[in-house]
């Protein structure tokens, strides 16, 4: 795991909160990278994420996005703070159908109370199957 510029109480923060997330902890979803206003997730492709189709399922796609902008936010926020989704649109570029799919996502805007994201899904070859922006709303 890559780690830049965090202090140790981001640090605790963010591995906390990885830790009690049991949505997350259910699809496999795994920390990468983070960074102020960045972060890498990643996620092992299993059978229990696919549609009957083969390919995985827009949902648990939706899900590692979503989190991994979660994680990008939560770096930049003060302590006691906290932000939810308030809108998560995404462009399904490619089906996803073994390997592990990872979603890097990047803080764009952080204002007063909305902070906007965006996000890549790559495959193991980093090829894009996934595109997104994100707000959130500080709560």
């Amino acid at each position: 795991m890559s780690i830049e510029k965090l202090s140790a109480s981001q640090l605790d923060r963010i591995h906390k909160t990885l830790e009690t997330v049991p949505f997350a902890k259910l699809l496999g979803i795994e920390l990468e990278e983070i960074g102020p206003g960045r972060a890498t997730l990643g996620l092992n492709i299993r059978t229990e994420l696919k549609q009957n189709n083969g390919v995985v399922h827009g949902g648990a796609i939706a899900s590692l996005i979503d989190t991994a902008t979660a994680f990008a936010i939560i770096a930049l926020l003060p302590e006691g703070e906290q932000a939810t989704t308030v809108d998560l649109t995404i462009s399904y570029l490619r089906p996803l159908t073994k390997g592990r799919a990872r979603a890097t996502a990047r803080v764009a805007r952080a204002g007063r109370r909305l902070i906007v994201a965006s996000a890549e899904l790559v495959d193991d070859n980093g090829t894009l199957a996934a595109t997104a922006l994100t707000t959130y709303i500080k709560i």
